[in-house]
């Protein structure tokens, strides 16, 4: 497949050239705001992205939006802008991001008026469609919603750099289209080379999180130093295939390993479906190809499902929170009489009470904070008066009538209102996707003409097991890593074990039954367990774990970030052959 050049004749461009390296400078809105200075200034690149963009993201954007009609994107992006739009330009470097969220048409305005007082030329393009707010009823979506936004894909950013953008923005496309929008733009893919698109939302999925690729958020992170890890950089072939890897000097790792957390992280079967592509997880190959260096090969593309995802963010109704303090002899008895003294006092009862017994306390402890355990409350209702002066008047009341040593971490708020997040779906073809060019035309993006329905893949035979032999009491983590986060109110949680033998048994060892045993809270609920043999890996997926969402804070991991790390220190029966 010959090369394109990402840029028409008159141009700054990238050439033909057949690597096209992209860097990624944000992984989340609040990450490290020097990076976007540190990854121009580091090394050479071609692209540079910004992925800002997460489900509690849109739900803050949304009640910005409330406040202000001009606001509703990322507005660190713009500050970022400020300190290195002329750096950017001078080096040639196009930006890709994500951080126009609900208003991408407002920040584009925003960088042509910051680029006229630095004095810069500079082209922006913006890509737009993505909300659904204005025709809910339209798409069948519910009431009440703050925002609507449909997942697009890498098309519209294409069209805006092949008609010069130096920068383009958007609204909700997927975090990989990020990548695989110059990446198709560079080489001329068109939307029947599966293979080389699956290929880049592989490479766009493990940039997107930013330094979890290089070491930041890895299960055996003693082994390397991770103090200031860098952020990584996707090498594209025009096949597809590329190499993970960063800025010489730069801090943290790029192994097979820290590559293999990042892919399995929010993924769930061997079809990490998209509105280009349908990538295949179980094709993925990687290879150490040098310190630093992993390369990425192998990955097959099927047709995308004719669905787009759509994010649903609305206000769920009031919650409020209040921490006791217990310290020394009687834990459990004292959590019991603080308890009971409080739901008598709560007049009315609100919809939901949640209690939650952390046993931080130690015996004959050297300190009082190691002798104290906490007692959590989490109350939701749809008034805000029932949550709100009620529960807070309520546990202050109790603290001269109640446990011995009674106190508050602090002292509980009126409440505030909490989000939900639901994801639904709704007919590609229905919705718009356009491409806003620099010089102001609009242009339309087709949806895919060839699409497939999603259906699981056939699960792979495990390996063979193990040899039997002696067996030691010992943590999980010892022999294998895991990675964990959050969709909706589902949990991801991938595993994966350090050599082939470890393989052999954590296939065998690790089912459904025995994650219910190791994680008593996902006891009652439904798990999918899906094997991928390439990257000697089982990923979960533990359905509703996390109720209503991160925002929700229904519980205290309420994006299961550590749940992976709770798996590793559990005990089973480990073989010494592997310790």
């Amino acid at each position: 497949m010959p090369a394109a050049r990402l840029l028409p004749e008159g141009g700054r461009r990238l050439g033909r050239r057949a690597v096209l390296r992209i860097g990624n400078a944000s992984g989340f809105y609040g990450d490290r705001f020097s990076a976007f200075r540190e990854m121009l200034t580091g090394g050479p690149l071609d692209v540079l992205t910004g992925d800002y963009l997460a489900e509690l993201t849109m739900l803050i954007l949304a009640r910005d939006r409330l406040k202000d009609p001009q606001l509703g994107y990322a507005k660190t992006f713009l500050r970022q802008m400020e300190e290195c739009l002329g750096l950017a330009v001078d080096r040639g470097v196009r930006i890709v991001v994500n951080a126009g969220g609900l208003n991408p048409a407002r920040l584009a305005e925003a960088l042509d008026e910051l680029a006229g007082k630095q004095g810069i030329a500079v082209r922006v393009g913006h890509v737009t469609g993505d909300d659904l707010l204005p025709r809910a009823e339209e798409f069948g979506l519910p009431t009440g919603l703050l925002a609507a936004n449909a997942y697009l894909g890498a098309w519209g950013i294409a069209e805006c750099l092949r008609a010069g953008a130096e920068i383009v923005v958007t609204g909700r496309v997927t975090d990989a289209a990020l990548v695989a929008g110059p990446a198709a733009a560079h080489f001329g893919w068109g939307p029947q080379d599966l293979d080389a698109l699956a290929g880049a939302v592989i490479a766009g999925h493990v940039l997107e999180c930013g330094a979890q690729a290089t070491g930041g958020n890895y299960a055996f992170f003693r082994e390397h130093d991770v103090t200031t890890p860098g952020f990584p950089i996707a090498e594209i072939q025009a096949d597809g295939s590329s190499v993970i890897t960063k800025h010489p000097g730069t801090g943290g790792a790029v192994t097979t390993e820290t590559v293999t957390a990042q892919l399995l992280y929010e993924t769930g079967g061997a079809r990490y479906a998209g509105p280009d592509v349908t990538a295949r997880l179980d094709t993925v190959r990687l290879d150490q190809v040098g310190p630093d260096r992993v390369r990425i090969s192998g990955v097959r593309g099927e047709a995308p499902p004719p669905a787009l995802k759509v994010g649903l963010n609305r206000i769920g109704g009031w919650r409020n929170e209040v921490v006791f303090v217990l310290t020394g002899l009687d834990i459990d008895a004292k959590a019991a009489l603080v308890q009971a003294q409080l739901e008598h006092a709560l007049d009315p009862r609100p919809a939901e009470l949640s209690w939650t017994l952390a046993r931080t306390d130690h015996p004959d402890a050297d300190t009082e904070e190691a002798a104290s355990a906490l007692l959590r409350l989490v109350v939701k209702d749809r008034d805000q008066r029932v949550v709100g002066r009620a529960v807070s008047t309520a546990a202050v009341e109790l603290g001269l009538a109640s446990y011995p040593g009674f106190h508050l971490t602090a002292l509980p708020g009126p409440g505030a209102p909490y989000g939900v997040f639901e994801a639904a779906f709704v007919d590609a073809r229905t919705v718009p996707h356009t491409a806003v060019l620099p010089d102001g035309t609009h242009r339309t993006v087709p949806p895919a003409m060839t699409t497939g329905e999603l259906t699981p893949v056939e699960p792979p035979p495990p390996p063979q097991q193990l040899t039997a032999g002696p067996t030691r009491r010992a943590p999980l983590g010892l022999v294998a890593g895991a990675r964990s986060g959050d969709k909706g109110g589902d949990a991801n949680l991938g595993v994966w074990a350090r050599s082939e033998p470890g393989w052999r048994w954590l296939a065998h060892t690790l089912t459904v039954q025995k994650i219910r045993e190791l994680l008593p809270e996902a006891a009652g609920l439904q798990i999918e367990r899906h094997l991928f043999p390439n990257l000697r890996a089982v990923n979960f997926t533990v359905t509703g774990l996390l109720g209503e969402g991160v925002a929700a804070q229904a519980r205290f991991d309420p994006q299961a970030k550590a749940l992976g790390e709770w798996l590793r220190a559990r005990h089973l029966d480990i073989p010494e052959a592997l310790l």
